[in-house]
């Protein structure tokens, strides 16, 4: 428990840099929130194809972890918010993940450029299921491979 106690616990250096952050409020649904502007900002979209998206990220310092390496929450949340994409539909809200499961296989360093792959693997009614693939662009070494179920309006077919 100690070890993960001191794992957990944040250094007198970094609470100062958390505490001297200052947000405005997020005004729902006029804005991005602070998460999508700090996670997934710098996620470029290369390719979008039916149920099929390509994507490049270069890993920013910001999401990386003390070792350097990018961090697996800022991996849960790429695999988050590409899988999401890849089911989105003009005009409807955005769906709902339902279920996540991501195999963390290796790990991208700062500076890493990665390739992100989405797809489409089902979908019944308002229900979809999706793959994500983040790998190392220059090396094609798989980071990770992730699993997200989401549900949402779907359009009619009237």
């Amino acid at each position: 428990m100690e070890k993960a106690k001191v794992y957990l616990e944040l250094t007198q250096e970094e609470t100062d840099r958390v505490s001297s952050l200052a947000f405005p409020p997020h005004r729902v649904g006029t804005e991005f929130s602070f998460y999508n502007c700090y996670a997934v900002r710098g996620i470029r979209v290369d390719r979008v194809e039916p149920g099929l998206l390509f994507c490049t990220f270069k890993v920013p310092p910001r999401l990386a972890d003390r070792e350097g390496k990018l961090a697996p929450g800022a991996i849960a949340g790429l695999v988050d918010d590409v899988g999401a994409a890849a089911v989105f539909l003009e005009g409807l809200p955005m769906n709902v993940s339902v279920d996540m499961s991501i195999s963390f296989l290796s790990s991208a360093n700062i500076h890493d450029e990665l390739e992100i792959i989405g797809q489409v693997l089902g979908q019944k009614g308002g229900y979809s299921g999706t793959s994500v693939l983040v790998k190392n662009k220059a090396t094609g070494e798989l980071i990770a491979e992730g699993r997200h179920s989401l549900s949402g309006k779907y359009a009619s077919k009237m």
